[in-house]
């Protein structure tokens, strides 16, 4: 395998997660629920996939569990600021908070051990074609689901009479229920939704992309997703070119540290000199580089507030309690 596929596919593994976390988050903010508990339901699904697929011995289990996982722990914030109609931001920080509390006392007896990695599948005829087999056609499940996700999702929201009516309802809630929608049934609904997305994507990391279960192993990653979600404006089609433009600047500040030096001695001196240049870059900054870059993306983008207007979902964090 070439340095360049090598690189690829790590750029590949590391988007996986944020691609589907954003694609649930993206659906629950389309239903007009804004959900600050990514992270925390991403932990809980890590976790949940390791402990059962060292249980089991089943990788495909783990990733089934990390999805009910995520899916359980929304039902808890969908039960407190759609039944309860408590504050969606308060409730969103303080599940990210239980989520990473609760990961860490269940995976205590499971640091160190060595996790059940969710083998790649190989498709036939299309694994053997050259650099794009290894890329596209030998990679695992959960990477797979996400590609699915992103087409699905897509003809959901925009094609489909249900997806319709979860965009009315997330544009405003009051005129849908007043046409006889039932505006808290299908917010709980793309809130599971979520929640599932979300677990998946933690399963991932604990099955997929460091097959070992790592206290906060997600770092940060679930509000990178909720950053995908206003990045893409709220368009499936560009959640996946953020996800990957994400999981690049990831991947590359990881090969930029690790990054050989002499064997540029024979290249051009300006490109000696970049390398120079970035290796003499503090690893700290460079670690935080996809949460700069995630900043720069905002700042960027809310320049643009007719565009943001415009795309937003217009009862987007409004609670909403039905006429009695």
């Amino acid at each position: 395998m070439s340095m360049f596929e090598a690189i690829m596919l790590t750029v590949m593994t590391a988007a996986t997660p944020l691609l589907i976390a954003a694609l649930g988050e993206l659906v629950v903010e389309r239903s007009g629920v804004l959900n600050l508990g990514v992270e925390g339901m991403m932990i809980m699904g890590a976790v949940t996939g390791f402990a059962v697929a060292q249980v089991t011995d089943s990788a495909y289990l783990g990733a089934l569990g990390g999805i009910v996982a995520g899916a359980l722990f929304s039902l808890l914030f969908a039960f407190l600021v759609l039944s309860l109609a408590a504050n969606q931001v308060a409730t969103g920080l303080a599940l990210t908070i239980l989520g990473l509390g609760v990961s860490g006392m269940i995976g205590e007896n499971f640091v160190g051990q060595p996790g059940v990695k969710l083998t790649a599948i190989e498709i036939p005829l299309l694994s053997s074609i050259p650099v794009l087999g290894n890329l596209l056609f030998k990679q695992d499940l959960i990477f797979y689901i996400s590609i699915a996700l992103v087409f699905g999702v897509g003809w959901f929201l925009f094609k489909s009479r249900a997806g319709l009516t979860l965009r009315s309802v997330g544009d405003n809630h009051k005129s849908a229920h007043a046409l006889g929608i039932k505006v808290i049934k299908i917010r709980y609904l793309a809130v599971m939704f979520g929640g599932a997305c979300a677990g998946l994507a933690g399963a991932h990391l604990s099955l997929v992309y460091v097959p070992q279960w790592v206290e906060s192993m997600t770092a940060g990653r679930g509000w990178i997703a909720l950053a995908l979600v206003v990045f893409a404006s709220w368009r499936p089609g560009r959640v996946i070119i953020g996800a990957y433009l994400f999981g690049a600047v990831t991947i590359a500040q990881l090969h930029i540290q690790a990054l050989d030096a002499s064997i540029f001695v024979n290249f051009p001196q300006i490109v000696v000199s970049t390398i120079a240049l970035l290796k003499s870059i503090p690893s700290q900054f460079l670690s935080a580089l996809p949460y700069l870059a995630t900043i720069i993306v905002l700042v960027i983008i809310s320049r643009n507030r007719r565009l943001t207007l415009i795309n937003t979902p217009a009862s987007l964090g409004q609670p909403f309690v039905p006429d009695r």
